[in-house]
């Protein structure tokens, strides 16, 4: 208790869990921390159940309660630190956990980087794994929970609650949890090991009030790919953009040369040059961002901080073992990209084809316009016109004629599930069988947002390769591909006389980027898609709202 402020605890568990509960409940002081129980054991695998149970188990005294779910390291001094910070941000919801490889961990290495102890959560799940709630926020959020038909995990729905009532999230620098790492009972257990961003049990309470709370872009290494989110400026609520950080860098006007690591060969010696990459890119972005540093800096902490992005990046699918043997390895080559990040001048790349967006205000847009303008083209007006409403095509019109650019099947960031690859992306993300009913195209032409914009890019200068049309693929195939990077779900082909289909072969690198776009998409979707104004995605092209 800190003056008028009352902290209650509970241990989320599941009877198929043994005593897991009670071996975290002992990490706590005798009573700070109860068991909850999931109530319909034998439903479906999730955590929300249990979530929603806890937060109506609150004693009406306290007025704030902390949720630990069975598979967490604690670090001693969480109380200590919990209650000072409730005092600094009583309204606020207190996140102790966040992923290695998540947009909210990446957040958490700007705060240690800047010298900061809290730092304002992001587009992304809530992290439940160790979270405080203010009393009224824990039983909005049972109530909330009551009204949705649909299955999203207990994460998301933290998260599209607490931006629907405007209460802040504040994730802790260092963190104060650790995952254990214990079989998942929720069906997360494709992901790899699941490790914190920056977990130091040594720390302790003090400067709770110190809090990094405006990010203007957040860099993060997963799933073998450097990745950043980008706030748009003067949107409120916050929205961002998702993008590759290569391409941030890029039109942040970083050299090439200094995106490629240069490095002695016995530092990375059989280190996959592709995760060596992401590690490099991901801390020289952090560099960039972390030129003025604001406040004191713990050592321990930004060490901690880097020895996790390479690790984390590589998670999803390598074993724990070889993580632990390159972590190292990689921590060196975080140090040297973050010192360079620093030490680079940054000069804006620009050409002089410049573009004027026709119906550039959609969430697409958005995205489309942002990506143009990292590969150089200014937004002007009298310049090359690049229009978005028409049907089934982006249209440039330029002084050299106009090209009318094949969209397919298009899918990325700012793109609502209402196509045939999105409705079946969405399906996976609630956890629910994908279905390909009678009357779907045998054959898909998929096409992400990142490669329209190079397609019109190369429209506006003039290159007559710029319209080519993307490849095709088996329907099937593009479900079962979501099946596997989404989320490991059923796939029902429900039509009664598939129509005979005969794509070209494809090449591995174009699955490999599928892939990874996919899970991209799926992203925007679960983070972004529900804060998207209704009236924005109406006034979306007819290809991206079908």
């Amino acid at each position: 208790m800190t003056g008028r402020f009352v902290l209650s605890g509970s241990v989320l568990t599941h009877p198929s869990r043994g005593d897991a509960a009670l071996r975290t409940a002992a990490q706590a002081p005798p009573g700070a921390l109860a068991v909850v129980t999931d109530p319909d054991p034998t439903g479906p695998p999730t955590a929300v159940r249990t979530m929603v149970a806890a937060c109506e188990s609150i004693a009406p005294t306290s007025t704030h309660h902390l949720v630990v779910q069975d598979d967490m390291i604690l670090a001693p001094g969480l109380l200590g630190r919990a209650r000072s910070a409730i005092a600094a941000m009583p309204e606020a919801a207190l996140a102790l956990f966040s992923l290695w490889d998540s947009r909210n961990g990446g957040a958490v290495r700007l705060g240690a980087l800047t010298g900061m102890r809290w730092v304002r959560a992001v587009n992304e799940y809530t992290p439940c794994a160790a979270l405080i709630l203010p009393r009224a926020v824990a039983v909005g959020y049972a109530d909330f929970v009551r009204r949705r038909r649909d299955t999203w995990p207990e994460d998301i729905l933290m998260h599209h609650y607490l931006r629907s009532a405007g209460v802040p999230c504040y994730v802790s620098v260092p963190n104060l949890a650790e995952h254990d790492d214990r079989p998942s009972i929720a069906g997360n257990a494709f992901r790899g090991p699941r490790r914190s961003a920056c977990y130091v049990p040594t720390d302790r309470a003090g400067r709770e009030s110190e809090v990094l709370d405006v990010l203007s872009a957040v860099p993060f290494f997963k799933n073998g790919v450097a990745q950043c989110v980008v706030r748009l400026p003067d949107a409120a609520p916050a929205r961002w953009l998702h993008l590759e950080t290569e391409q941030y860098l890029r039109g942040l006007g970083a050299p090439p040369r200094h995106l490629t690591p240069k490095l002695g060969g016995s530092a990375t010696r059989g280190v996959n040059p592709a995760v060596v990459q992401g590690t490099w890119l991901t801390a020289y972005a952090l560099g960039a961002l972390t030129r003025q540093v604001a406040g004191t800096v713990d050592p321990r902490v930004v060490a901690e901080a880097l020895r996790t992005i390479g690790a984390g990046g590589m998670s999803n699918g390598s074993p724990a073992q070889l993580i632990r043997e390159r972590q190292d390895h990689l921590a060196g080559v975080a140090g040297d990209g973050l010192l360079a990040g620093r030490e680079t001048k940054l000069r804006p790349r620009r050409t002089e084809q410049g573009i004027t967006v026709a119906g550039g205000g959609s969430a697409f847009g958005e995205h489309l316009v942002r990506a143009l303008s990292d590969r150089g083209h200014p937004v002007t007006e009298n310049a090359s016109v690049v229009d978005l409403r028409e049907q089934g095509a982006v249209v440039v019109r330029r002084a050299g004629g106009e090209v009318r650019l094949d969209v397919g099947e298009l899918y990325g960031p700012g793109c609502p599930p209402d196509s045939v690859l999105g409705k079946m992306v969405w399906a996976a993300l609630q956890g629910k069988p994908i279905h390909i009913p009678d009357g779907t195209p045998a054959l898909l032409r998929p096409r992400h947002v990142q490669d329209l914009a190079d397609a019109v890019s190369g429209a506006v200068a003039g290159r007559r390769s710029s319209g080519v049309r993307p490849p095709e693929v088996s329907v099937l195939e593009v479900a079962e591909t979501i099946a596997q990077v989404v989320r490991p779900v059923p796939v029902h082909d429900e039509r009664t006389c598939p129509p005979p289909n005969t794509p070209a072969p494809l090449s591995p690198q174009w699955r490999t980027d599928f892939r990874y776009r996919l899970h991209h998409f799926a992203q925007w979707l679960a983070y972004e898609s529900d804060g998207v104004d209704s009236a924005t995605i109406t006034d979306a092209p007819g290809w991206v709202s079908r």
